[in-house]
């Protein structure tokens, strides 16, 4: 298994602080089937993790993990917050898509999405790469109008859920907006967002086994598959995405 989304490189933002915290999530990883991590540390306004900077300290776990025979690869990645002049500093060279293959994590703000969110998804599949909205479920403005995400997958941007949103374990309301999600075809792979092994851990294979059963083994292999095409640059497996149909209540909306 891939987890194409978690912050276990140490010391460069909210995830892992130091390079023991590192191997204690190698660890629990293992634990939990994954075979591979890409390591996608913040870029936003709190943390500045270049790409040049996140490719050393890559090799430099990598070389960690082997030192200590732990079973686990590290991929470069990095979770970008989304802002203006974001393709600007693509072409510098400061933006690193997962892998360095097309496929680009965006994040949104938590309790909005900005005005110009829609152009610059665009803009970035012009240049070539595919847009991939992390943990969109655990967005304010998304989990109120959801058909805005809908116009985003519509017009060809991938999503990322987590899988301790889909466990419950950011409250109910986010969990079902989760599952809404997965049954509308508005998401195509699941991760951990792993930050630690305490309040922030994997939880993929609870993920995995809750997609099992609700909605069977090949919505399964879908997600797990689409973690090995990404990794390989190649393009996922995806179905024509669909409004989420909000329930009646007695009558009105």
């Amino acid at each position: 298994m891939i987890d194409i989304h978690c912050h276990i490189l140490p010391g460069v933002d909210d995830g892992a602080q130091t390079t023991e915290d590192s191997l204690e999530m190698a660890k629990e990883a293992v634990k939990e089937g994954i075979t591979s991590i890409i390591a996608t540390p913040h870029h936003n306004s709190s943390y500045q993790n270049k790409k040049t900077e996140i490719l050393p300290k890559v090799n430099e776990l990598n070389l960690r993990l082997r030192q200590e025979e732990i079973p686990l690869s590290i991929l470069s990645g990095q979770e970008v917050r989304i802002y203006g002049e974001l393709l600007e500093d693509l072409e510098k060279g400061t933006i690193l898509p997962l892998c360095e293959s097309q496929y680009l994590f965006i994040e949104f703000p938590s309790n909005h999405v900005p005005r110009y969110a829609e152009r610059l998804l665009f803009d970035i599949q012009l240049n070539g790469l595919i847009p991939v909205i992390v943990h969109p479920e655990r967005n304010k403005q998304l989990l109120e109008q959801s058909d805005l995400l809908y116009q985003f997958v519509e017009k060809g941007a991938l999503t990322q859920v987590t899988a301790s949103s889909l466990c419950g374990y950011f409250g109910k309301n986010i969990k079902k907006f989760t599952h809404q999600l997965i049954e509308a075809n508005l998401t195509h792979f699941i991760a951990s967002d792993a930050h630690n092994i305490n309040n922030r851990t994997f939880k993929m294979s609870e993920a995995l086994d809750v997609v099992d059963s609700q909605y069977g083994v090949d919505l399964v292999y879908m997600f797990t598959e689409n973690a090995e095409l990404l990794v390989q640059n190649q393009n996922i497996y995806k179905e024509i995405p669909e409004r989420i149909k909000r329930k009646k209540f007695l009558g009105i909306f």
